[in-house]
């Protein structure tokens, strides 16, 4: 790597990881600042709280580093400029193409650390979090109807009252249909446990078999009951698709599909796992025209600048999986459109400073 490379990557980097400190210091501290009122209800103490804050820090960086980036890399080159060594760098025949690639380099590391802090840090770091919260709050897990969790699988429909925080299910239904939707059997549990792949051992075990011309009542002690329902998928109910790993995703939604129920919104976020991280070079092109340029314009507006389109790029994030699972868009098309059109906008711009 040529020495300008190294110097302007080792600025932008410290920028980087300053600004995102800064942004977790403070989001840690609304965090904080929301738990307080839960502090006392049940089991819940002080301690579990920055416990929860804590584990909640692995998904705020994956959520905020597209905007330290472009934050961080605002910082770095107007910093630079202001000191004339973007315009020493020009005057040495450097062109904006080239320090692009110099910034897409830095955004490369910083893509790659967003990947696997969203794959394999953030979702069981999450998990944990919310495990921890219900655990020690005396509370299950929240369900979105008052009849608990539903679930279909194949011919059969399961109503689950209570799932733990461990995925132990607490007052199981099981409703069973024939071909022609006939009702076949009604199965009640008190509880139940996975025990290994696609069986949960339920106890207190009341089932109910329905003849043509009779119903048939069994009480067991115990029952096998062999299941697509698996404890990745009741996962989902910890962890909000946006923070799920692309496995679990791809898990549930084929769980979803194999039972004819839609599975756009979690396509959606699939496919915005998978672009997600590229933001990171999208950030950096958006950051050369405005921090790069040799006009010794106020950092403090161009990172007022970097903060407010950091916003806009986060909402449009949301806005189009919102309007892509509302709409039944293109999966790929909802998760891709905000980084394209950010891009382009980052082009044009790039070629409007370059043409001055």
């Amino acid at each position: 790597m040529k020495i300008y490379r190294r110097y302007v990557a080792r600025e932008v980097v410290g920028a980087v990881l300053l600004v995102l400190l800064a942004f977790l210091a403070l989001f840690a501290f609304f965090d904080m600042l929301g738990e307080i009122n839960d502090v006392g209800k049940g089991g819940y103490r002080l301690h579990h709280a920055f416990g929860f804050v804590l584990l909640r820090v692995p998904g705020r960086v994956y959520e905020l580093m597209p905007i330290a980036v472009l934050i961080g890399t605002l910082y770095a080159l107007s910093a630079l400029a202001r000191h004339s060594e973007i315009t020493v760098l020009r005057a040495s025949g450097l062109s904006a193409a080239g320090l692009l690639l110099g910034l897409f380099q830095v955004a490369g590391v910083f893509a790659v650390a967003t990947f696997l802090i969203g794959e394999y840090v953030a979702p069981p770091a999450e998990r944990a979090a919310n495990e921890l919260r219900l655990r020690e709050r005396g509370r299950m897990v929240g369900q979105d109807l008052r009849s608990g969790l539903w679930v279909k699988d194949e011919r059969s429909f399961i109503n689950v009252r209570v799932v733990l925080p461990d995925t132990r299910l607490r007052g199981i239904r099981i409703y069973e249909f024939d071909d022609d939707a006939r009702l076949q059997t009604v199965t009640e549990a008190d509880a139940g446990e996975y025990v290994h792949p696609d069986s949960w051992r339920l106890s207190g075990v009341v089932q109910t078999m329905m003849h043509a011309d009779r119903s048939e009542v069994r009480q067991m002690p115990e029952f096998l009951w062999r299941s697509a329902l698996n404890p990745d998928i009741l996962a989902v109910l910890m962890v909000s698709p946006d923070r799920m790993s692309l496995q679990h995703l791809r898990t549930y939604t084929r769980h979803l599909s194999e039972n004819r129920q839609a599975t756009n919104r979690y396509d959606i976020a699939f496919w915005k796992k998978v672009v997600y991280p590229l933001a990171a070079f999208v950030m950096v092109a958006l950051a050369l025209p405005f921090g790069g340029s040799h006009y010794r314009d106020g950092v403090g507006i161009k990172i007022f600048v970097g903060v407010m389109t950091g916003i806009l790029f986060h909402m449009l994030n949301g806005l189009f999986a919102n309007l892509g699972a509302i709409n039944s868009w293109s999966p790929v098309l909802s998760a891709v459109t905000p980084s394209a059109l950010f891009l382009l906008a980052a082009m044009a711009m790039t070629w409007w400073v370059e043409r001055r």
